[in-house]
């Protein structure tokens, strides 16, 4: 049996805790960068989809569709059907934080269109995580009812969500990479790029938090069921 510090206690401090930590501050950062941003209007007056639309254009990527979608920061690229997906406030605003990030989701398109290695890694890890995801702590619950293989099988899949947020973290940064190059040939002006350095570096952020929190808890259950035999 495992007692309540092997769950609650020093392995929670070690593991998680820092990775949590730096969750919540990155998300304090993106708030604070993307709120202040989204008040700016850049020097242009192009809206996100706009931008993201001249990006895709002189790119050669004009089979890629821009749609309009609900919520905040629900931003994405759908390579499956080469929709590029901007939130409301995204689309339709000419503010720095829209551009931004209208510009980040066009890099993953981009990336797409070339055969960006590492997307293409994440893309076929994409099953695997959703799986390691929703269903290791099933397994390793079941694996105090019946048996070892059960928490084993749990652990290592959940090894795979690991690692689509370790995969994850190149093909982020990267597709923040592509969207400063291309933002900078002449759709942002010198002190506007100042504003998306530290828009999509807030961002960047977030995803270094998250990659650090999934290997926590993943280092936190081999350290609690590593040694387990019986």
């Amino acid at each position: 049996m495992y007692g309540y510090n092997g769950f609650y206690g020093f392995n929670y401090l070690i593991y998680i805790l820092p990775g949590i930590l730096l969750a919540m501050y990155a998300q304090a950062k993106i708030s604070s960068a993307y709120n202040k941003y989204r008040k700016v209007s850049a020097s242009t007056y192009m809206t996100g989809a706009e931008a993201a639309r001249e990006i895709l254009d002189r790119n050669g990527l004009t089979d890629v569709t821009i749609r309009k979608i609900n919520g905040t920061l629900t931003d994405h690229y759908d390579p499956r059907n080469k929709t590029l997906n901007l939130s409301d406030d995204v689309y339709r605003n000419s503010s720095i934080s829209s551009i931004s990030i209208a510009a980040h989701e066009v890099g993953h398109a981009l990336q797409h269109a070339q055969g960006y290695v590492p997307l293409k890694i994440r893309a076929t890890l994409v099953p695997l995580a959703n799986l390691g995801t929703q269903l290791s702590y099933i397994f390793i619950i079941l694996g105090f009812i019946f048996s070892i293989f059960w928490i084993k099988l749990g652990v290592s899949l959940f090894f795979f969500a690991v690692l689509f947020q370790i995969v994850t973290l190149p093909v982020e940064y990267n597709a923040s990479n592509r969207a400063k190059r291309e933002l900078a040939n002449g759709i942002l002006a010198e002190e506007d790029l100042k504003g998306t350095e530290k828009v999509l570096s807030a961002a960047a952020l977030t995803y270094l938090a998250a990659t650090l929190v999934a290997i926590g808890q993943f280092l936190r259950l081999l350290s609690i069921f590593g040694g387990r035999r019986d």
